[in-house]
């Protein structure tokens, strides 16, 4: 065997550059940069070094040959020219991976399979003797890299990747890989901070990735030192002696790093669920000493480090992959901000985030931005030096201004009578405009809910076109949904609105930044329109006409109540007594909990979901009405037709589209209107009522209905003052059976 290999280093993209300075500093020679890997040439030792000092690598791969391919065939003959009992004892084992693709194999599984083969083969030749496969913990792990017609054969040095050093057995639930870690601390100058002595802290700590990596850079200790299974342990070409004089070089720099004076490195967390599992994945790493982690809110963030020390804020904020995240992620953004000009004045910060546009709301200036890959999330390292000068304008307030603007506030709350005043924040001119148009209709609304004891209702309906949302009022909460911009709007001055926009509600409506929920409304296609979004399980109680329901304002899109049906609720109270009510589509049954109140004789509610048939059942028995009201599951077509069932009183409100797959075929609304209300008045008793409603914009009634029925459209009178600028938001109709 050769006394120098060529040496592939592979890691996330975006950290190439990275990875080449270290390995460089590590001792390897010739050093190139590839996409998402780096190559070189090197002696073992210092193959040895960089499987135990990098801190940015995935793998260390040593390269075993190069050989062109042609074919399945050709691939096999290459690797099987290996000498392979230099590597492998044959009743040893062995995984393959495979990547790349070309020369007629386009299968990583097969490419992978005929690998193993080779070697297998060329193994049992002496004595029949083969090795077998193990993918976990195999003697050797062989990787083939298959690009534009050449194969690269290596050994895996690191055996498992290297970003797993062994500290983090816990984790939250948006992790941040341990090498991604170090790669933004570096990027973020932490390197040159801790040798100067100073400080550290994360305000959104989760379970300590940023902390144990900056420790471990401080204190001089290699990252996989504590790793006792490598992928050369069991290899034949594997060299202990020069292995022992990497590792003792290693221990003897950890216990001198570890014998110096801790330097202050804290973390916050405001979840007291991953308060635990960071400290125990601290002690894993051996650095109690070093790190102290504290619950805490980012509100309230202000580190306090010893001599009025000075050093590096680092956090990764959530990302917001969840349906309405943005409204908390912007107040989390403000709040950082804020914490950053208030507490860290004179520190570094490096805010990693996903969300870009985001990091434009904390009002504070970024002078370096670095892009990464966080998986395949593109991501930002905002730098920023907290200084008066980085502010953005608009934003440059002392702390004897904003005390003076809280407490202006908290005196104009008083006056009016509410209960605990809202933090202001400087909004922009649009956001003060949306503000604006926020307050003058809860003055007109607000006075026309308070007469009619209405608790839920919608405050705002993309009053101004700029500023395309829907605001409706549940009790202290407000819901937002976002209808998604045309086409021909840009992006990102969406975006910006939408921030505005959120900024503003607080402000404009003085509730609380955490009692915001948003959502974005597109067009919806099939059960979309109820389909799950979240798991949180939050449900409300709410009031209307006498009634209680239940809503969930986070998990589905919809809320369980649709606030534009108010007064055909109501009306269907005021007529259900003594009848046997029908509701059809019944989603959530609020118009059969309403019959219910107005003294029907029996409901019936059907529905093709489940889970809205037993939150129906929550809301009956949420009222006392558990006797006589029945929950059928089923397509409603199908249902229609075979029940025998008479009813004086049916409620029809219709999805415009379904294609669930629990139902036959596709329910289309325009089209199958009339099939349906010919099912439905089937069943209605003489002198009986069926209401028709539905929300499809461009619906139209088949004119052919009035020769066979009484038909009247009554939406006008379907439409209470929250919903008149957008009084096409629903149709209705009355149908009664012809003498």
């Amino acid at each position: 065997m050769s006394d120098r290999y060529e040496l592939y280093l592979t890691c996330p993209k975006s950290l190439e550059g990275l990875l080449l300075e270290e390995a460089r500093s590590l001792g390897l020679e010739e050093a190139r940069e590839h996409t998402a890997a780096i190559r070189g040439m090197a002696d073992m030792e210092t193959a040895y070094r960089l499987c135990m000092w990098s801190r940015l690598a995935n793998r260390v791969l040593l390269v075993l040959k190069r050989f062109s391919v042609q074919n399945a065939e050709g691939l096999y003959d290459g690797v099987l020219s290996v000498d392979w009992a230099e590597h492998l004892d044959p009743a040893g084992t062995l995984a393959v991976e495979f990547s790349g693709h070309g020369s007629g194999i386009d299968n990583t599984h097969f490419g992978a399979l005929k690998v193993k083969d080779a070697i297998v083969d060329k193994l049992r030749m002496r004595d029949g003797t083969r090795p077998s496969v193990d993918k976990v913990n195999p003697d050797v792990r062989v990787h083939l890299r298959l690009e534009r017609g050449e194969a690269i054969l290596s050994l895996d040095l690191s055996g498992h990747s290297l970003h797993q050093r062994g500290y983090r057995l816990q984790q939250g639930a948006a992790p941040l890989k341990e090498n991604l870690a170090a790669a933004v601390l570096i990027r973020a100058g932490w390197p040159k901070i801790a040798a100067e002595g100073g400080a550290l802290a994360d305000p959104m700590c989760g379970v300590g990735t940023f902390l144990v990596e900056a420790a471990l850079i401080a204190a001089d200790i290699a990252p996989n030192l504590k790793r006792e299974m490598w992928g050369f342990t069991n290899w034949l070409g594997h060299v202990p002696a020069v292995w022992r004089r990497v590792r003792e070089e290693a221990e003897q720099r950890a216990a001198a790093g570890l014998a110096k004076k801790p330097l202050w490195i804290r973390g916050y967390e405001a979840d007291p669920r991953l308060i635990q599992p960071a400290r125990n994945n601290i002690e894993r790493a051996g650095l109690s000493e070093w790190i102290k982690v504290y619950q805490g809110e980012v509100a309230t963030f202000e580190p306090r480090p010893d001599q009025n020390q000075k050093g590096l804020v680092i956090c990764n904020p959530p990302y917001g992959e969840r349906l309405g995240d943005e409204a908390s992620l912007l107040y989390l953004y403000q709040n950082l901000g804020e914490r950053l000009r208030q507490a860290c004045m004179g520190w570094q910060a490096g805010v990693f985030t996903g969300a870009p546009d985001l990091g434009k709301r904390m009002g504070i200036r970024s002078h370096k931005q670095y892009s990464f890959w966080n998986g395949a999330l593109p991501c930002k390292l905002l730098m920023i030096k907290v200084q008066p000068e980085q502010f953005v304008t608009g934003e440059r307030r002392t702390p004897e201004q904003r005390e003076r603007d809280r407490e202006q506030s908290a005196q104009a709350v008083e006056q009016k009578g509410a209960a605990q005043p809202v933090e202001q924040a400087r909004l922009s001119e649009g956001g003060q405009m949306f503000a604006n148009r926020l307050q003058k209709n809860l003055k007109q609304l607000g006075k026309w809910a308070r007469k009619e004891n209405i608790q839920c209702y919608r405050l705002y309906d993309a009053d101004m076109p700029e500023y395309a949302l829907a605001v409706d009022l549940y009790g202290d909460w407000v819901h937002v949904q976002e209808y998604a911009a045309p086409r021909s709007i840009d992006p990102e001055k969406a975006q910006a609105r939408l921030f505005d926009a959120l900024a503003a509600i607080p402000q404009a409506l003085n509730v609380d930044k955490s009692k915001v929920v948003i959502k974005r409304r597109e067009r919806q296609t099939g059960t979309k329109q109820y389909e799950r979004q979240s798991a949180q399980g939050q449900f409300m109680e709410v009031t209307e006409g006498g009634v209680k329901l239940l809503v969930n304002l986070t998990d589905y899109l919809d809320t369980g109540l649709f606030l534009d049906h108010r007064p055909i609720r109501l009306r269907i109270q005021k007529e259900a007594a003594g009848k046997r009510f029908l509701n059809l589509f019944c989603y959530t049954a609020t118009a059969t909990v309403h019959a219910a109140k107005g003294g029907a004789r029996s409901t019936t509610s059907v529905d093709l979901s489940k889970t809205y048939l037993d939150w129906a059942r929550r809301n009956l028995s949420l009222n006392g009405f558990s006797d006589k009201n029945r929950l059928e599951q089923g397509d409603v077509m199908a249902w229609l037709a075979d029940d025998r069932g008479e009813y004086d009183l049916i409620f029809i409100d219709p999805p415009t589209f379904s294609n669930s797959k629990r139902m036959e075929g596709v329910f289309d609304v325009q089209r199958d209107h009339v099939q349906l209300l010919d099912l439905a008045m089937a069943r209605l008793a003489p002198g009986g009522v069926l209401y028709f409603s539905n929300n499809f914009r461009k619906f139209a009634l088949d004119e052919n209905l009035a020769s066979r029925y009484q038909v009247e459209e009554i939406s006008s009178s379907t439409i209470d003052q929250d919903f008149a600028r957008n009084s096409k938001i629903h149709r209705a109709w009355r149908f009664n059976r012809k003498a």
